[in-house]
């Protein structure tokens, strides 16, 4: 991919970032320390139990190395950028979720390079992988930080200063958000289309039931903890929606070769909103059948969701 090319992507990758970020204020982080219990549990879950327990997986599973390599970094990524309007939609706590959201999007920025090489080194068999691939940390870092970081600064500036702009905007972000990441779906296929054919049974096989792990990891982490229904489901949408768009930015920047690795992010990109709209609607028409269904409204400074 050239350069130009390159700098396209991951500039729509900062522009995803930003419309996200419209919404946040520096309450929302610091909730997390009025009401640290579900978002600490959540981010555990994210950056400890995931990566660890998927690097095990991998290995007992014996998952081909560009694959299992592959596997990992998407367990590295933080929360995924829908993880917010699915669990508004799911009727969970968009507080706890906006809260995640916000400070594992700064924590990716050391905690996704640091687990990708601890937990890619630790499996023998993607360890010879990576060190082919030899992605450089400090390269990672500063991406993660141009990519996630900067943008999420700069959006709460604006949202900030700029209230009425987020309120006529915020809808049209995410639209352009989902296309935009289709957009990177679409390119990783296409650049290695043939690799995608080959692998494709067991790419979708592995990302259906690596998903379906990290929702049950971030569940199983509320229910362990005793959290709130509310708060629990916030989490599981968390752990559960990863942010795929960051691994593909990744693997374009510094490994295009990745084929395999390419083809799991952009399965992952697909597959984890369907399942994560799909768990919504179940929790949703479950709060239905009940007598007092279970709503939390979002904070002061959370995103306002609108129905459509």
């Amino acid at each position: 991919m050239s350069p130009a090319a390159l700098l396209l992507l991951n500039a729509v990758l900062a522009f995803m970032m930003f419309g996200v970020s419209l919404g946040l204020r520096p309450a929302d982080f610091a909730a997390v320390l009025r009401r640290p219990v579900a978002p600490v549990t959540g981010l555990i879950a994210q950056f400890l139990l995931l990566p660890a327990l998927t690097c095990l997986a991998t290995y007992l599973l014996d998952v081909r190395p560009g694959l299992a390599l592959g596997m990992i970094l998407v367990s590295c990524c933080p929360g995924g950028t829908f993880s917010n309007v699915m669990t508004w939609i799911g009727r969970a706590n968009v507080a706890t979720s906006v809260s995640m959201t916000a400070v594992s999007s700064v924590a990716a920025v050391v905690m996704t390079p640091l687990n990708f090489a601890l937990y890619g080194s630790l499996n023998p068999d993607t360890r010879a992988l990576l060190q082919e691939i030899a992605l450089p940390a400090e390269s990672m870092i500063t991406l993660v930080l141009l990519v996630l970081a900067l943008p999420m600064v700069v959006g709460m500036v604006v949202g900030a200063r700029f209230p009425k702009f987020v309120q006529a905007s915020e809808r049209y972000f995410r639209s352009a958000s989902l296309l935009v990441f289709l957009l990177f779906v679409v390119i990783s296929f296409s650049k290695h289309w043939q690799t995608a054919l080959e692998v494709a049974g067991a790419v979708l096989l592995l990302v259906v039931a690596h998903n379906a792990f990290a929702f049950w990891i971030g569940d199983c982490s509320g229910r362990v903890m005793r959290l709130p229904v509310a708060d629990r489901r916030a989490v599981t949408m968390e752990v559960g929606i990863q942010n795929s768009g960051l691994a593909l930015a990744i693997l374009f920047t510094f490994y295009p070769a990745a084929g395999e690795m390419l083809v799991v992010a952009g399965f992952w990109g697909v597959w984890h909103l369907v399942a994560g709209l799909a768990l919504a609607g179940i929790w949703k028409h479950g709060d239905r059948n009940k007598s007092g269904p279970q709503s939390v409204a979002a904070p002061a400074g959370a995103p306002e969701f609108q129905n459509r």
